[in-house]
């Protein structure tokens, strides 16, 4: 894969500093899936909050050249979004990301974020296997989840919406990067 130009870092998300930056994303109408189209400053800060309080869900800035650019959420299924709908393999997290709207795409860029939230994640020893819950209307997550490795499980019902549950060990995702088995 050829990646996109500048380098990639991960920093832990400050939900009060980050909460107007977060805000703007979240509200973007290209983020419709990540449902807080309606959020005000204080309910995105609001929920940060309770996710920095939360043992077991983390959210991260990413950066691209330092400048913010992506949001990623790492939580363990088995207490968060997938608790009891799914049988858990030891090794198991939960992955949520979303990248800032520009004026002006970058071709390959989301494909390079995606794959610095996976490496990100892999860099833990003991991650076997990344588990995703998106929208089954969501078609433009679904295949970038394809191209680095993912492959669906089944249809799960949530509260808020009917996913496609789907996991990337860590060996789908390596072979997904470098082509291998292609």
């Amino acid at each position: 894969m050829t990646r996109t130009p500048g380098s990639f870092t991960v920093r832990p998300l400050d939900p009060v500093a980050d909460a107007a930056l977060v805000h703007g994303w979240v509200t973007h109408p290209k983020a419709a899936f990540w449902m807080m189209g309606d959020a005000r400053p204080e309910d995105v800060e609001r929920e940060y909050l309770a996710i920095a309080a939360h043992p077991h869900h983390d959210a991260f800035i990413g950066l691209h050249d330092g400048e913010p650019a992506f949001l990623m959420e790492r939580y363990d299924p088995t207490e968060v979004e997938l608790k009891g709908l799914y049988a858990a393999e030891p090794g198991d997290v939960g992955m949520h990301f979303l990248v800032a709207p520009s004026d002006t795409p970058v071709h390959g860029f989301t494909r390079a974020v995606i794959t610095t939230v996976m490496e990100t994640l892999f860099a833990d020893p003991d991650v076997r296997r990344v588990v995703v819950e998106p929208d089954v209307t969501n078609t433009a997550v679904q295949a970038l989840n394809k191209a680095v490795g993912f492959e669906v499980i089944r249809e799960i019902t949530k509260p808020e919406k009917e996913a496609l549950l789907s996991a990337c060990t860590r060996e789908q995702f390596e072979d997904a990067i470098t082509g291998a088995h292609r």
